[in-house]
């Protein structure tokens, strides 16, 4: 499975316009799993104010569910929250802030 994401990761850094038909194959509780492991806690919490360690909490249930909504393709992602960070030079950074699943 690894082999596969790194592989999409390649592509993805080393061409333009990369175009991929499908990644739903990828998509499993494993996978989602060790995105949700990978995340950083300490950061700030989502638009949808869950943070990793109550996502934690049924960890099995809600990896199952959200799989099963990504496959039925009912999934519907929270809209990103738009902020913009000041910077040293005056101008300002955009930043979107989304739901924790939208992170996984």
């Amino acid at each position: 499975m690894e082999t596969k994401l790194v592989r999409i990761a390649e592509i993805s850094a080393t061409t333009k316009h990369p175009i991929f038909t499908s990644v739903y194959h990828l998509i499993n509780e494993d996978m989602l799993k060790q995105c949700h492991k990978e995340l950083d806690g300490s950061k700030a919490v989502g638009i949808d104010k869950v943070t990793k360690d109550e996502y934690g909490k049924n960890l099995d249930r809600n990896i199952k569910d959200l799989v099963q909504r990504l496959k039925n393709k009912s999934f519907k992602p929270l809209p990103s929250l738009r902020v913009y960070i000041p910077k040293a030079n005056g101008k300002k950074r955009p930043l979107g802030i989304a739901s924790y699943e939208d992170k996984c």
